[in-house]
């Protein structure tokens, strides 16, 4: 029965790489040397074929980056990568908690060492030479050490309680681990921007002047308090602009990158605010919070089905069955499930941007918005003509001619 878990992981593996790739190559041959009729007006020729190089140096970087990721992890598996790593934690310590730690700190932070020529590259090589990159090498560094920091607190964390969970609470168990992440993600919804951000960027409240005016008067006008807005430190890694909402009730607030207030005029900003609030105001952030939650819960289900199972550690590798493999073991066989999930969530997301696309459009914005998301597109050399079967599998957004098509209509 392992051998045929083994090798129908292997094919889940194969599958979604060759999938992804056929995508790949639509979305490359989608590319056109000369500008389309439909981005006249919108791209200059100029930019328009920095904006075609821009994609294809990436699709072709994401094809080497890919092919390398299959290929370590299909030696992983056919080399008895993960048995030899199971074989090494239990040599070191008997105690099952800190096995687990070792196992997953060792593996991740290897990963992460050996994807880190890829990380610079595409940072001070691909970012840099089409003008993005702002970041350091001491902002990369500490970032890097930062991040290490916070995945051993928090994945750390949330591995001691699942494992505790499996081992002392029997039938509750997936009722406990749901309970215990669904207050964790509820947590990290309404605290993140406040105690993680600032580990990486420093938020400002956005200062007093036309802009902090312009919003004030538009927040009474749609019926919104909003004591917090904050300025983000964008531009100290990147040229790219972005806005977003977060945070529930009373802890909600509005994050603006500065490269955003740089690039847009004020109308032009309050449009982008606009279509943010537009999100709270149609719940949408917590619909999705509760999609998450659910399909949290189905996970964990799930996971209580398999990962006792001693088949699955077997199948990967391990001499006798533990609770890390076996995690590993299910999260490579459940990625068809979340592959589907994924589908629905960005369709789901589509609409949402819409629906807020139309709130913005009610206080009469909708050409600012129209716009702002030119200068922002524009400006991140996006591909505006990506091929439909790329968008909808992997778009958690409308495409800038979908949202300017729908935006320009009467009704």
């Amino acid at each position: 029965m392992s051998i045929i878990i083994f090798w129908i992981i292997i094919g889940i593996i194969l599958f979604d790489f060759l999938f992804e790739k056929v995508l790949d190559y639509l979305n490359y041959r989608s590319l056109k040397e000369t500008i389309p009729g439909e981005l006249k007006g919108i791209y200059d020729e100029e930019k328009y074929q920095k904006s075609q190089r821009y994609s294809k140096v990436n699709s072709r970087f994401s094809l080497i980056t890919s092919t390398f990721s299959l290929a370590l992890i299909l030696l992983m598996l056919f080399g008895g990568g993960f048995g030899i790593l199971d074989g090494w934690v239990r040599n070191v310590t008997e105690n099952v908690y800190l096995r687990t730690l070792l196992f997953f700190g060792t593996m991740g932070l290897a990963f992460d060492l050996i994807s880190l020529p890829f990380q610079l590259y595409a940072t001070f090589v691909i970012e840099e030479r089409f003008g993005f990159n702002k970041t350091t090498a001491a902002t990369f560094v500490k970032d890097k050490l930062k991040s290490w920091g916070l995945g051993i607190l928090l994945v750390g964390g949330i591995l001691l309680f699942v494992l505790w969970a499996w081992q002392s609470t029997g039938n509750w168990f997936w009722i406990i681990v749901f309970g215990g992440l669904s207050a964790f993600m509820i947590f990290m919804a309404m605290f993140y921007t406040r105690l993680i951000v600032p580990l990486f960027n420093k938020q400002t409240p956005l200062e007093a002047g036309d802009l902090r005016t312009a919003i004030d008067d538009f927040s009474r006008q749609a019926g919104f308090k909003l004591d917090n807005v904050f300025v983000i430190d964008g531009s100290k890694r990147s040229t790219k602009a972005n806005a977003y909402f977060s945070g529930l009730g009373p802890k909600k607030r509005i994050v603006l990158y500065d490269t955003l207030i740089n690039d847009l005029e004020t109308e032009e900003v309050i449009a982008v605010l606009a279509h943010e609030i537009g999100h709270y105001k149609m719940k949408h952030i917590v619909k999705g919070m509760f999609m998450s939650l659910i399909q949290s819960g189905v996970m964990i289900w799930l996971l209580s089905l398999a990962i006792g199972l001693p088949v699955l550690s077997i199948a990967i590798g391990a001499e006798e069955p533990s609770f890390y493999m076996g995690l590993v073991a299910f999260g490579l066989l459940f990625s068809p499930i979340s592959f589907v999930t994924g589908i629905l969530s960005n369709i789901l997301s589509r609409r949402y941007e819409y629906q807020a696309d139309n709130y913005a459009k009610g206080f009469r914005l909708g050409k600012q918005l129209i716009d702002a998301l030119i200068k922002l597109s524009v400006k991140s050399l996006s591909n505006l003509t990506p091929h439909p079967l790329y968008v909808f599998f992997h778009y958690s957004h409308p495409t800038l001619l979908q949202r300017k098509e729908i935006i320009e209509a009467e009704k």
